[in-house]
């Protein structure tokens, strides 16, 4: 046929065609495809692809692609970008998508970082650290050796461990390589804080003590209690330190001068714990900017003002029970806007605002947790045999590592939490250094360390 007379049959052959109904269309298209040969049929293969498969991560505004794909999940996510080079370099662009991927695993966002490709890296890193915390395979242990008596008092501080031991001795351990940087005679220490120039004893002597960590010498000595000091700490800035007791007393001192400002008395059951902490929410009873000092014996936890005039009433007395039948466990988590404290029925967080119980969060498959460290994302727990992680959005415990048989202390002072930035959610940084610390039975320290990503 001729090339115009083609023309013309083409015309007419689709002026009919358009007239049809769609069934008889198709029934027009079947019987074509029947008499076609395989040149025909390859040739409507290759064009049919083009007209149906269309790419829209290729065709769309690049605005409204990372709008669709933050419908989907991001193991879904991973198996795209290996559809194509274009689908990878979309995907991985798309920040939002990425960020919010990191969040729901509980990491730290940086938004000041506008690196688009930075965000699926980091994804990357943080299901991977996930995945070792599920496998029971993030941490390693370790041990320091050097004391010959038990080791009763820890503390601490930016990548350093002070222990203090029954051997009237103080060390103060570089954790990263085991080695130890001072060693100073002491009394037997029930307590210890320390800073770069000093360290802060409790003794079962009663007494409390300023050293200096160069010399070895006692800068003071505070003497006033009638039972052993179980817990200190110290402000520089206001010159005070607080020491709680076994004689039931909370004691104010002048940091420098030694003396004794004040004694803060209404426990009935030993002080073994005192925290001083600036407080970040307002309230009727304090202010943003104001020293707080928390006190706590086995049933209640005391607020007192501290502040120019030391001279102070208690603001506030928590509990968890009005008729104490249940204990606090002597451990406590005071960050200037939460109180958190364990307990036999779970863990108790207090609002610092409002002085009222936000939540109480309870783990009925392991009885007896008791509370290392509390943060925005995670909680830090462990029993006699397991240290614990616990995603806090969800109150689930979603890792889990065994621990040795260490020494126990009902007053909580022979174990601790090192780093604690983590716990207000993983970024990729935070997950180095110590976890966990404890004392054993051969006077030894127990480490518990992140270990290095794979």
């Amino acid at each position: 046929m001729e090339r115009k007379d083609f023309e013309t049959w083409l015309d007419n052959i689709s002026v009919t065609f358009l007239s049809l109904m769609d069934l008889q269309k198709n029934e027009t298209l079947d019987h074509l495809i029947s008499l076609s040969g395989a040149v025909q049929l390859r040739h409507l293969s290759n064009n049919l692809e083009t007209l149906l498969k269309r790419d829209f991560l290729k065709l769309l505004p690049l605005e409204l692609s990372f709008y669709l794909l933050k419908w989907l999940d991001p193991q879904t996510l991973l198996t795209c970008c290996l559809v194509s080079k274009q689908w990878n370099k979309v995907i991985s662009a798309c920040t939002e998508v990425w960020q919010t991927a990191c969040k729901n695993l509980g990491w730290q966002i940086d938004d000041s970082v506008q690196d688009a490709l930075h965000w699926k890296k980091v994804y990357l890193k943080a299901i991977l650290r996930m995945k070792q915390l599920e496998d029971h395979e993030a941490f390693e242990t370790s041990s320091l050796i050097g004391h010959s008596a038990r080791v009763y008092a820890l503390y601490y501080k930016d990548g350093l461990l002070c222990t203090g031991s029954d051997d009237l001795s103080a060390k103060l351990w570089d954790v990263s390589t085991g080695q130890c940087v001072y060693g100073i005679q002491t009394h037997t220490c029930a307590a210890v804080k320390f800073d770069e120039q000093k360290l802060v004893t409790g003794s079962f002597d009663n007494t409390v003590a300023c050293w200096e960590w160069s010399s070895g010498a006692r800068t003071q000595h505070f003497r006033g209690h009638t039972g052993a000091v179980f817990s200190v700490d110290y402000n520089d800035e206001l010159d005070i330190l607080v020491s709680g007791s076994a004689d039931f007393t909370v004691k104010v001192w002048a940091l420098s001068a030694g003396t004794c400002l004040n004694t803060l008395t209404g426990h009935t059951e030993w002080v073994t714990k005192v925290v001083l902490q600036k407080c970040k929410v307002k309230s009727l009873l304090h202010s943003p900017g104001d020293y707080i000092l928390l006190s706590a014996d086995k049933y209640e936890i005391k607020i007192w003002p501290i502040g120019r005039e030391i001279n102070c009433k208690c603001l506030k007395t928590l509990s968890v029970s009005e008729d104490r039948s249940i204990c606090l466990q002597p451990r406590l988590h005071f960050d200037g806007k939460y109180i958190v404290c364990s307990s036999a029925l779970g863990l108790y967080q207090w609002d610092f605002a409002s002085y009222d119980i936000l939540r109480v969060i309870k783990t009925p498959e392991i009885a007896n947790l008791a509370l290392l460290g509390f943060g925005d994302v995670f909680a830090l727990l462990f029993d006699n045999r397991y240290l614990y992680i616990m995603d806090l959005r969800t109150e689930n415990l979603i890792s889990r590592w065994p621990l040795p048989e260490y020494r126990k202390s009902k007053r909580g002072s022979s174990f601790l939490a090192g780093e604690a930035s983590w716990l207000n959610g993983l970024d990729g940084h935070n997950d180095t250094g110590l976890v966990f610390a404890t004392s054993m039975p051969d006077h030894s320290i127990h480490l518990v360390l992140w270990k290095e990503h794979g």
